[in-house]
């Protein structure tokens, strides 16, 4: 089976007004992360290491809680033979980008 090492980067940025809010990282169906969101005016980057053989695997930010807003930009690829299609969707192992 071929498989490829693979990092992930988002900036994660969160909004709250009570308690720190928490949100879960999930590429496919299984879960990378889990974190607090702890700090104000600022962001966090989020990186996922990969070991995957070729496929898609759609990328998903969960919001867990309520009072809070989670916005994720510039998910990109900075190392591995992969990309991010339209929709957050992780391409590994193909040069071609269809």
């Amino acid at each position: 089976m071929d498989t490829h090492h693979v990092i992930v980067q988002g900036d994660v940025y969160c909004s709250w007004a009570d308690k720190p809010p928490n949100y879960r990282v999930y590429v496919g169906d299984e879960l990378f992360a889990e974190r607090t969101f702890i700090w104000r005016d600022s962001f966090l980057r989020e990186t996922l290491r990969l070991h995957v053989p070729n496929g898609k695997y759609p990328i998903r930010f969960e919001l867990i809680g309520e009072n809070a807003e989670l916005d994720v930009r510039n998910l990109r690829v900075v190392e591995g033979q992969a990309f991010i299609k339209s929709g957050w969707l992780l391409k590994v192992g193909s040069t071609g980008k269809k």
